[in-house]
This record gives C-alpha cells, structure tokens and sequence, in this order.
C-alpha cells in the first residue's frame, strides 16, 4: 500500500531547497508525494522565522492539523526549519502543539529519516534540535522539482549580524563547502539535463570564508566552463562583498545571467548604520558603478526595508531617491518585522504600524512604475527564454530571459526545458506576453 508524505514549505528558495533535501530523505524511506494534505501519512512544515508573518502563518497551519490528526492517529506531523532552531521555541511548539510527533532544527535535517524511525518504532516524541553551526552534510540526495531549474548550496550560516536579522542565530557561522563538490554536483545536474543552475548561499560572494579553497568569482568561472547549454545564476550577494573581479567575471562569461540581486535594504546613511550594514550610500552606488562598467546592461535586483526602528521621513526619501538613481530592474520590499533575539528589537524609536504602511505603499508604487517601465521596453523585441512550466489556468507556457523577465507564450507542443526565441507582444507589470519564433 502507498504511503505519502507532504511538505509546506514557508520562507525563501533556500527552504525551497531544502525542502527538496527532506523530500529526497521521504523518497528514501518509500514515500509519495500528495497535494492534499489530508492524504499525507507524514506532514511536514519546513518554517521560516525571518518574518513574524511567515511564522505566523506557520502556527496557524500546524493548528489547523489538530481535527486531522485526531482521525489519522498514526500520520506523522513533522516540524523543521529556523522557527524551531529559535532558542525555545521548540518547546513552545511541543507545549501549544502536543500532537506535533517529531521537531528538528536546521542542523539536523539530515537526520529525518532517524527520527522518522524513532517515531514509529514507539517512541511518543521525538525533539532533537542541535545547536552551534551545523556540519555540513555532502551526503544529501534531494528529490529536486524544480526543472529546469536547479539550487546548489555553496555556503551554509552568515557572519554578517544584521541588526534586524535573526539568521546567524538560527542557521549558525558562514560555512563553505568545497569547491571540488560543488562543481561536481553542478556537472552531474548538467548531464541530467538542467537549464539553469542557482548557486544559494546568505552571502555567495564570501564564499571560502578564509579557507584555502578557490574564491567566488573562481568557482562562478569554473563552473561555467562545464560543458554544454545552460544559465548559471547566484543569490545573494552582499554589497560590501561584491567586488570588480566579480563584475569582470559576470562579464567574461556568456552562461551567467547578467542579472544580480544586491540587496540594499535602505537608501539612507543613518539606517545603513544602525542596521549593521558595514557600507554607506555612496560606497554602495560605486558598486553599482563597477557592475555597470563591465556589464552595461545588467538587470539589478535588490531587497528593501522599509520601518526600521527610528528612520524618519527624510531617511525614507533618501531610499525612494536611490531606487531613481539606480534603476533596479524589480525589488523585493518589507516592512521592518521586529525578531527577538536581534540587536534592533530592543532599539528605541519602533515605527507605528499605519506609518510603515504608509512607506510601503509609496515605495512599492515606485518600485513597480520602474518595472513597467523597464517591461515596455521589451514589447517588439525578441528575446531568449528559457520555459520553466505550463499555466494550465491561462493555458499559456512560461519562462524567463537572462534578466530574470517572465514572459507567456503559447506552444502546440511542451516546450519545458527548451530555450525558445520569443517576440515579445505586450508588456504588464513584470510579466511580458509574445510568441515563439521558429527558425
């Protein structure tokens, strides 16, 4: 008889990918996967704590098993990831949750497949959450779901204690793998047939951390060296990490996306500061400057917080002033989430709410007219996109140019995998609509 399992997965495409880990350890042990979370024997919530939302939401689905539970006494609720890792909380989880069967931290992920055993074999719960920095594991076989797409972590942890960040207490001290390793995952991936390879990483180009290995912008040249036809992307990169040898790299190498992510978090001097940042303003903008040197059109990505304890109004202009001068090709915003445990949850000056709310809206208005604009540029061009999946609801096939631009087009046949000529039609937002060229 089959058994299945179903993982929820809260956070960012390192929990994505992690969860491709836990389903591979599923696999492993004879498992399915399912949609419907009714029909799992095992449930798994692989949690984020960056944001109080996304922690939030997680308790909340873990509340809503209780009613099921109840029924399938013999499903398996699992309970991993940074909420758990928090100093704690895995005993506030055991407390509000006491159906929950097996909690972990993300140290010991790899040792699901333990205490899956341990819990059907009799024991009532299992609570194992290792603390320190982790060892990293080389041994991981994840059931990837993501193709054409494929994540390869090439550091573990960061050193870098934002103030408002609660990951170096959660996911430990920066750690590199090898490089060897990771090149020869990067060309197994490739033999099998992957498009795109994302190396993942709090911080990629700190990547060797002091080791004797080979630096970052080493490790990007060596793998675009494989052999074959495939994009080669990274995230995320920290601004005062990011270096001219790296931009020349970018620009030396035909398979890696002229496209970067460098969150600046704030346009202002004074938040910069008191988030911890360790660069200014202006330092930033040079390195803007740099990339665009040796890569003239390359897309730039960036994070932003807006709400941070004690930034005034003039300290937001200044972020809405840089997102202008920059002209970043889409951004990812936030309001300040307020984490226990960081340096800027005990600072003074907490920003109201509906000021906050405020900020945002004016923010993401910026943000998104800057998108559109960038998008419309596109309508009459034609461009390579790789396809990456198929809309059934709009019955349209999707994919992204090397800028990271969503484009939809129709085919009469699957064309996954496939890089494709597609004339772009019409542009809206940050999605663009066109139709496949054919040689």
């Amino acid at each position: 008889m089959d058994k299945f399992y179903h993982i929820t997965t809260y956070g960012c495409q390192m929990n994505v990918h992690e969860s491709e880990k836990i389903a591979g350890i599923l696999s492993s042990l004879g498992y399915k996967s399912c949609e419907n979370i009714e029909d799992a024997d095992i449930a798994v919530f692989n949690t984020c704590c960056i944001r109080e939302n996304a922690e939030n939401h997680a308790f909340g689905n873990i509340g809503m098993l209780k009613k099921l539970k109840a029924k399938k006494r013999d499903m398996i609720i699992a309970v991993g990831g940074c909420l758990t890792q928090q100093i704690g909380k895995a005993d506030i989880l055991h407390k509000k949750f006491p159906y929950v069967d097996i909690i972990f931290g993300t140290h010991n992920l790899n040792k699901l497949a333990e205490y899956i055993l341990k819990r059907q074999g009799g024991k009532k719960t299992v609570i194992e959450i290792e603390q320190g920095n982790g060892e990293i594991c080389e041994e991981d076989k994840p059931l990837r779901t993501s193709y054409p797409n494929a994540w390869i972590n090439i550091t573990y942890g960061c050193n870098n204690f934002c103030s408002y960040c609660i990951v170096p207490y959660v996911r430990g001290r920066e750690r590199s793998r090898r490089s060897e390793n990771i090149i020869a995952e990067a060309k197994s991936l490739i033999a099998e047939g992957y498009k795109e390879i994302t190396l993942l990483g709090q911080n990629v180009n700190s990547y060797n951390n002091g080791t004797d290995d080979i630096s970052f912008p080493e490790l990007l040249t060596s793998i675009a060296n494989i052999n074959g036809k495939f994009r080669l992307r990274f995230m995320t990169s920290h601004p005062k990490d990011f270096s001219a040898e790296l931009a020349e790299v970018i620009a030396g190498n035909a398979k890696i996306c002229n496209n970067v992510h460098l969150p600046v978090q704030s346009g202002s001097n004074a938040v910069l500061k008191a988030m911890n940042r360790r660069y200014t303003r202006e330092e930033y903008i040079k390195k803007i400057e740099t990339l665009k040197k040796y890569v003239p059109d390359c897309a730039i990505t960036t994070d932003l917080i807006v709400g941070f304890p004690g930034e005034t109004e003039q300290d937001f202009e200044d972020t809405l002033s840089l997102v202008r001068e920059v002209g970043f090709s889409s951004a990812f915003t936030f309001v300040y989430s307020k984490r226990n445990g960081t340096v800027a949850a005990n600072m003074e000056n907490q920003i109201p709410e509906d000021v906050s709310k405020d900020r945002i809206m004016r923010l993401v208005e910026l943000i998104n007219s800057n998108t559109r604009e960038q998008s419309l540029k596109y309508v009459g061009r034609t461009v390579e996109i790789l396809c990456e999946d198929y809309d059934g609801k709009r019955g349209l096939y999707l994919g992204r140019d090397e800028y990271g631009r969503m484009a939809y087009f129709e085919s009469s046949t699957n064309v996954i995998g496939e890089f494709l000529n597609v004339k772009i039609k019409s542009a809206n937002g940050v999605s663009l609509a066109g139709e496949i060229v054919k040689d």
